[in-house]
């Protein structure tokens, strides 16, 4: 009978197991999204939260705010859907609270050219928690070490007259922790069955050198 070879099976086995381990944190992970959703969805009727004034948490997203920004010190677009299901242009504004504030980012409304910056010289904003856009690759979520993402106020009423923004979509939030979880469990039967046909090949060869 043949040797298998004992370092390489033993570091083919570590990483099986990690991966393993990787799918099934997944999979906990997407309980916990879920009731992460649940609680979104009980955000959208509670009364509002003054913002940027208290510790920003993901646990705040779709809770209804208002804030004042003095001005804004810059503007950016990003695509998106409208309140009508229309493509248009996010307006984001970045906010200056004071000398010493935090500052705070606010999607002012949709826009129809990305080149126009808005006529907003600041003022009061009323809205709820979501998102702002990011551009972190997927694959961070894939190994669960995505960046914590930045709050922002979404103008509800639009400002400085732009299109409406869609109301608290619980959908924005993504629950693919199972997607996450089947990727790792399939990749380590990947890892498993190319493993065994080497070594089906290696004891081939073995044994015809061996005649």
């Amino acid at each position: 009978m043949k040797r298998v070879p004992v370092v390489p099976t033993i570091l083919v086995a570590l990483a099986i197991v990690a991966m393993v381990a990787l799918g099934v944190w997944q999979l906990q992970r997407r309980t916990e999204k879920a009731a992460m959703l649940v609680h979104y969805a009980r955000n959208t009727v509670l009364p509002p939260v003054a913002f940027p004034a208290i510790p920003l948490h993901d646990s705040l997203l779709f809770r209804r705010s208002s804030a004042l920004c003095l001005s804004p010190t810059s503007f950016s677009v990003e695509g998106g859907r409208n309140a009508r299901g229309g493509t248009g242009w996010r307006q984001i504004a970045r906010c200056s609270t004071g000398a010493e504030g935090p500052g705070f980012t606010v999607q002012l409304g949709f826009g129809k050219d990305p080149h126009a910056k808005p006529s907003w010289k600041g003022g009061p904003v009323t809205g709820y928690i979501s998102h702002a856009p990011d551009h972190q690759p997927l694959i961070a979520g894939l190994f669960g070490r995505a960046a914590p993402r930045t709050l922002m106020l979404v103008a509800d009423p639009p400002l400085a007259g732009l299109d409406p923004n869609p109301q608290p979509d619980l959908s924005a939030v993504p629950n693919n922790h199972l997607a996450y979880a089947v990727q790792w469990f399939v990749f380590a039967a990947i890892a498993a069955i190319i493993y065994a046909l080497a070594l089906r090949r290696r004891t081939v060869a073995e044994s015809d050198a061996s005649r």
